[in-house]
Parts: C-alpha cells; structure tokens; sequence
C-alpha cells in the first residue's frame, strides 16, 4: 500500500462519489480556467518581453479604502476582538441593514433576524442548498453563470436545471420558459444581477415577476449580489429586496469584495427572509466559526460609506467607455452594460486571410497565445468572451495606454462575425 512506486492505496477507493469515487483524480479533461492558466504561463514563456495583458481576471485591481484600512489596523490591535465571532456581531449587522436601506431604498429590515454576515458570498452561495435541497429536489440557475452555484446542489443528491441567458431577452431567464413539472420540484432559484459574465441588469418589473413566479411555485430566491452597488450612467443601484413581497420569498447576498476592492478580506452578509436567514445561520455556524471581528468592524465602517463604491464605480464606467470603443473600431458590437466590472461580446467566428474560431474558446485561446491578450470564453448560450475592466492600471493614462495597447495589438486583423 504504499505509493512510492505509484501504485495505488486503499485510499483511491474511498473517495465520496460526488468527487469522482475512485476515479477521483483520473479525470484528464482541462477545465476552462485551467486551459486559460496554461495559456497565459506558455505565452509568457514564448513571449517573455511582451506584456500579458490580463482582461480576464475578475478581480478589483485596487487597494481597499485607506479609512476601511485604517479601521482593520485600529480594530485588530483590540484585545477583546480576538475570539470567535461566531454567527457575527451586532454593529456589522446593523450597518448591513442601514446601507440596504441608504443605497437600495429597502425598507425594514431586522439586522437581528433578517441579516448574518458571511465569509464572502461564495460560502453563502455553497451552503445554502444544504439548507433545503433533499435527494431528488431541483436548484435553478442560470448559464452563462457562476458554477459552483449548481456544485453544492449536486453534492446533496439533487439535479440542477439551467436556463439560458440570451441576448435576445436582455440577458434575463424566461421563467416561462421552465417546465412545470421542473418549477414543481424545484427548491431554489439562483439570481444574479448585475450579472456576471454578462453584465446585464434586473428591471424591478423582472424581479416583481421572480416573485410572483416564486410564490405560485413555493420556490426560494437566492438573489446574489456583489455587483449591485457598481452601476453606471444613471442607473440606480437595484436590491431584490426592494421589490415588494421579495422577503416572502427569498435572500439576497451581498459582498464587499467588489463593491469596496475587498476581494481577500472574505465579508459579506445575507439579508432578507428571516427563516432562511435562521435555517442559513444554522448550518453556517456547523461549518465555521465567522469572520474576524476587526474585519467585521472595518467592513461596517466601508458600509457607512457608500461614496466610495461610488467613486470605484466611476473608474469602471470610464475604463468600459474605453474598451468599448476600442472593441467597436476594431469590428466587435460592444455595448456598455449598466452594471458589473464585466463586458461580454459575441467572439468572431475567424480572422479574414486567418484562422477560423468553431467556439468562443477557440477564439480567447488566440487572444492569449498570439496576441497575448486574456479573456475569459463562455459558451453556455452562445459564444461570447468576457473582458474585465478589472486590468492592472494606475490613472487615467496608464488606462489610456492599455487599451491603446490593445488595439495595437489586434489593428491588423479583419474579424468575421
């Protein structure tokens, strides 16, 4: 049994069949974040004086707000906030609360029974189902999306139901679309709007519909929200819960990872139907012990200050400005989406006198190894490319100077759609 000469252990056998049983590990499919990771490092070995251009990461490029700094170096250096914090402690809450209320017009939300903070969203987004998902039961979510939404549902012994997010209907699920006897089994409905990848936004009018589909149905809302405060061009930031009859049916999720440049600091909270809030604090306080109070504490401080969310938000509207019109001129039907750090167009099907692209896959594999330039590829519905205007640059010129850079790079090419 032992594995210096590579032969297997009895531990091969044993793994949990959610995980590939004992073909875990055997699987030789590249996913497509790997495929991208390979593709960047052999371009960077081919190309090792040329700049990688990374439009594919969605991650703030920037620091935190020096005040939400300030707060984090103040707080730890406090003796009482070194223990556990447990299912979370009362001023975040209620500064969660106050800033659904200041920034999304939601009225009446208990921080004692109706908010829980979270180790960022995707804990949330991951232990939600075992709150109501049994063997058999049905989670809905829409693709192109985020996918270890449907992970945890799978986990449990449950099925996923996707839909299509199209451009045709705004990038919105056609909840008519879903079958009645899927709707009847289904216990969850996952939302995300601004949406990632697509970067589209929700209509009050949509999510008072997500409702009444959600009470005829006895379905839960999981409304996940990091990109909610990030809007654009006189759109008002939009919240689920603002929708009367939204708490009847379900939560929404909320980070700070986006909206405050706190990707690693892992804070957020979900707000909303107190029983799911209940049934989610329940299971969350069996898989960890919460999030540092002096993160807490800091995150409560950023909350209080929604300027500046606003101000990161302006940086985004001016960078998409940018690398629409630069995608235009070079062929592409961009639009500036209202929302989100994300901008998704359809990928060209080849490159005149060139190479021909079967999937959007095809196409961002030669953006990375050719032109050194990263995307990410979806084609779930469609075959679309994300770019992230999450790229490192500091200042407007440097911004400039990137994106020059960018049309630079692909000036000779004639695309064919």
């Amino acid at each position: 049994m032992s594995t210096a000469n590579g032969q297997e252990t009895y531990i091969q056998q044993i793994f949990a069949d959610r995980i590939g049983g004992a073909n875990y590990g055997k699987d030789t499919a590249i996913y497509k974040f790997e495929k991208i990771k390979r593709a960047k490092a052999a371009a960077k070995k081919d190309f090792p004086d040329i700049e990688l251009i990374d439009m594919g990461v969605g991650e703030p490029d920037d620091m935190a707000d020096p005040g939400i700094v300030a707060k984090l170096a103040e707080e730890a250096a406090k003796r009482e906030n070194r223990g556990y914090a447990d299912n979370g402690i009362a001023e975040f809450k209620e500064a969660a609360a106050k800033y659904l209320g200041d920034v999304f017009g939601v009225e009446s939300i208990d921080p004692v029974t109706e908010v829980v903070h979270s180790i960022g969203s995707k804990p949330a987004i991951a232990m939600l189902p075992s709150c109501f998902i049994n063997p058999g039961d049905i989670t809905i979510m829409t693709v192109p999306g985020y996918p270890i939404i449907g992970t945890h549902t799978k986990y449990l012994g449950g099925e996923v139901y996707t839909v299509p997010l199209t451009e045709e209907n705004h990038f919105l699920p056609n909840l008519d679309a879903i079958p009645e006897e899927v709707a009847r089994k289904a216990k969850l409905l996952y939302l995300n709007y601004p949406n990632n990848p697509t970067g589209a936004s929700a209509t009050p009018e949509f999510f008072a519909k997500v409702v009444e589909w959600a009470k005829k149905y006895h379905v839960v809302v999981v409304h996940d929200a990091p990109y909610a405060a990030l809007t654009y061009d006189g759109l008002k930031p939009l919240s689920f819960l603002s929708v009367p009859g939204a708490k009847d049916v379900g939560v929404e999720l909320h980070s700070l990872s986006k909206s405050y440049n706190m990707t690693g600091w892992r804070i957020g909270f979900v707000a909303g139907n107190p029983l799911v809030v209940k049934a989610f604090s329940d299971v969350k306080d069996n898989n960890d012990s919460g999030q540092f109070i002096a993160i807490q504490k800091a995150a409560a401080y950023g909350l209080a200050h929604p300027e500046i969310t606003e101000k990161i938000a302006a940086k985004y509207s001016r960078r998409h400005e940018l690398l629409v019109n630069a995608l235009n001129e070079l062929g592409f039907n961009a639009k500036k989406p209202q929302g989100s750090f994300f901008l998704y167009v359809q990928a060209p099907k080849g490159v005149e006198g060139g190479p021909t692209f079967a999937t959007a896959e095809d196409f961002s594999q030669f953006l990375i190894r050719e032109k050194l330039i990263s995307t990410v590829p979806w084609d779930d519905a469609g075959h679309y490319i994300r770019f992230s205007v999450t790229f490192i640059a500091d200042g407007e010129e440097e911004e400039r100077r990137v994106i020059s850079e960018i049309k630079r790079r692909l000036g000779d090419l004639k695309f064919i759609f």
